[in-house]
């Protein structure tokens, strides 16, 4: 037997028979009837494991001492269905145009990463769609597995904007595995393997940084090579940290739009200006620069991996939107400048 036929039937052999699909990306799929405000551009999977997860983030439904429904991640739904009708289903979906990308969400558990290579690896044989992971490496011989495997992307998450807050949030004294600079450390490993651009983090607003820290945060992400996307802290009963409000729309677009400008390069976070309290008070761009970024709504859309918009992960439809997964309306811009403070005319 050849060495391909090989690796073939032992992906056939380490698949995971079930997987979990979120809500929306199984309506697209066609593995669920319904209606949707917005179609997620992206199918987005979460490996099935009838146990929580061995980390113990105080933000996740699916933390080992959470007391969340096990479908939950985040506020969105993610029911499961056999591994192989999945496949098939991304197959004609990304033949047909309906989705651009596939996105596997990785819990911790032993056996993950034979589960999420062989995933990765099947999914390569059955739709010509690009593939991101989303997952904890723990060394460089798994991220390499998964690059081998076919995967074009990983993400791997800091959530936390600094590091007292990591080790609160993810870290020892929420009981989990995840320390600060091993994270660093992974994230620089992937980019020695996937290469710059093709390496990605999550940055959770709302835990208690600041808006200086957040800004940091993206700027040493941008120089790294690695690409930082948003999210809205969004509180999930059963969670640690239930009662933990949302972040405010004004702070979190303040947030969107200096990220917008770190990673696009128009200012260094070392160019903004911050207030007593760490808040935006100047961009390091001219004001007619800043008004004609805001104009294009850029800023404001789902930040994360190409055809990424994950429809209403951190907010229902109605609104306030945090992350936009549609081109903006003129009205909602206008909105938006309110939001930021910005008076004009236009």
């Amino acid at each position: 037997m050849g060495q391909l036929a090989k690796n073939e039937t032992c992906a056939e052999t380490d698949l995971p028979r079930q997987i979990r699909v979120s809500l929306g990306s199984a309506i697209v799929l066609g593995l669920l009837e319904g209606k949707l405000d917005t179609e997620p551009t992206t199918a987005y999977l979460m490996t099935y494991k009838a146990e929580k997860c061995t980390a113990n983030c105080g933000f996740c439904p699916q933390a080992r001492s959470s007391h969340s429904k096990t479908e939950l991640l985040s506020r969105v739904s993610w029911p499961t269905f056999p591994t192989n009708t999945v496949l098939k289903r991304i197959g004609n979906s990304a033949k047909h145009g309906k989705i651009k990308r596939v996105c596997v969400q990785a819990l911790n558990y032993p056996e993950v990463f034979t589960h999420i290579t062989a995933l990765v690896t099947a999914m390569n044989q059955h739709a010509e769609v690009p593939v991101s992971v989303s997952c904890q490496p723990i060394n460089s011989g798994n991220t390499r597995r998964l690059e081998e495997a076919g995967a074009e992307r990983i993400g791997i998450a800091l959530d936390a904007a600094n590091e007292k807050l990591f080790r609160e949030v993810k870290g020892a004294s929420a009981g989990g595995p995840y320390n600060w600079d091993s994270q660093f450390k992974q994230l620089h490993e992937a980019l020695e393997i996937f290469g710059k651009g093709k390496v990605s983090t999550h940055l959770i607003i709302g835990l208690g940084e600041t808006e200086n820290d957040a800004a940091s945060l993206i700027q040493r992400c941008v120089d790294m090579g690695v690409l930082p996307a948003l999210f809205a802290f969004t509180p999930i009963r059963g969670t640690a940290l239930e009662r933990q409000p949302q972040p405010s729309i004004k702070s979190y677009r303040r947030v969107q739009l200096a990220r917008y400008i770190i990673v696009n390069r128009c200012a260094r976070s070392q160019d903004m200006r911050f207030d007593g309290l760490g808040c935006l008070a100047d961009y390091g761009v001219k004001k007619e620069t800043l008004m004609y970024i805001v104009e294009t709504g850029k800023p404001f859309l789902t930040s994360g991996c190409p055809d990424c918009n994950r429809p209403f992960y951190n907010e229902k439809p109605s609104g306030p939107i945090y992350n936009y997964p549609r081109n903006i309306r003129r009205e909602e811009i206008y909105a938006i400048k309110q939001q930021l403070g910005l008076e004009s005319n236009c």
